[in-house]
This record gives C-alpha cells, sequence and structure tokens, in this order.
C-alpha cells in the first residue's frame, strides 16, 4: 500500500472506532430509561470511593524543594471490569474511549498534581472520574421527551406532510395544463 494513501495513526485506533461506533448505534429505549434511572440514584462520594487504587510519586515541574521532596502526585488507576459493573451498558463505550483510557492495563489512569497536598490531589482524581462518568452519562444518554413536546412533534409532523400533499398537487395539476396543451 502506498504511503500517502494510508490513513494518519491516530484514526486507525481502537478509540476511534469506538468513538464512531457510538455515534452511529441506537439502543433501545428501555436501556436509556435503566441508565436515567441510575443516574437520579447515582451518588459519586459513595460508589467511586473505594473503587480503583491510589498511589503517590513525585510532582514535576515548578515549586523548589516541596515538588523534589514530597510525594504529592496522586495517581488513580481504576480496573475497567470494575467500573464496568458499576455502570450502565449505556455508558460503556464511552468510558473506554476516554482520554483516560489506558488499553495495556485494562484500566483508567487519572492523575492530579495540582495541589501541594496529597489528599487534595487524591480528591481531585476522583472528581475527575466523576466527571468523566457524568460526561459520558450526558454525551450518550438523550434527555427524556416530556408528552408536550411529543405532541408538537406530532402536530409538525401532520403540517409538514399536508403542505407536502398540496405541494405534490400543485406540481400534479401544472402537469396535467401543460398535458392538455393550450387551445389556440
Amino acid at each position: 500500500m502506498l504511503s500517502w494513501c494510508r490513513l494518519p495513526r491516530h484514526l486507525t485506533t481502537r478509540s476511534f472506532y469506538y468513538r464512531q461506533l457510538s455515534a452511529k448505534v441506537q439502543l433501545p429505549e428501555y436501556d436509556y430509561e435503566a441508565a436515567r434511572a441510575w443516574y437520579k440514584s447515582y451518588k459519586p462520594t459513595e460508589s467511586l470511593l473505594g473503587l480503583g487504587e491510589v498511589t503517590y510519586s513525585r510532582s514535576r515541574g515548578p515549586g523548589g524543594q516541596n515538588v523534589n521532596k514530597v510525594n504529592s502526585k496522586a495517581q488513580l488507576r481504576v480496573p475497567v471490569d470494575g467500573l464496568l459493573a458499576l455502570l450502565p451498558s449505556v455508558l460503556h463505550k464511552g468510558i473506554l474511549s476516554s482520554r483516560y483510557y489506558a488499553e495495556k492495563s485494562s484500566s483508567l489512569i487519572i492523575q492530579a498534581d495540582d495541589s501541594r497536598k496529597q489528599q487534595a490531589n487524591k480528591e481531585t482524581c476522583y472528581r475527575k472520574l466523576n466527571e468523566l462518568i457524568v460526561d459520558v452519562y450526558k454525551h450518550n444518554v438523550p434527555g427524556e421527551t416530556t408528552q408536550d413536546q411529543k405532541e408538537k412533534v406530532q402536530k409538525l409532523q401532520k403540517a409538514e406532510n399536508e403542505a407536502r400533499l398540496k405541494r405534490k398537487h400543485l406540481q400534479s395539476s401544472k402537469k396535467q395544463f401543460r398535458s392538455k396543451g393550450s387551445l389556440d
């Protein structure tokens, strides 16, 4: 194969495939209902705190002596199998295509070194994990449709159909007039 017609490497990765697949797949409504019910009862502080393993290491960058001597950077490693067991199936592909997913270890790796304190960095890691889950939920699960919205859509569809039929009838009458010819 010629090198100039190959896809770029970032377009051939598995995460690109999952992103494209998740955009095209329409799941049954009951899966969305289960996801909505899960989200209403979702409490991140209770369900995520015991999940994964937090390790600490020395941070990089500016900060002087504190950065060089104190293990303040937190790294949260969450096994995907354990996390996906807690989440509805609608969210699985979004989690697997996230930027935190490490395919070799089959886990999510989230790092934080914003603060000088270990505990604050640990809380930042869990906050990032929670934000990831909420973002994937909001991206993949559509909002509920109210009865008023359904009625409005039906009215719009009916009006569009009537307008279409009117245009068809007008076009048909034009053609009939042309086919009869003029009476000169």
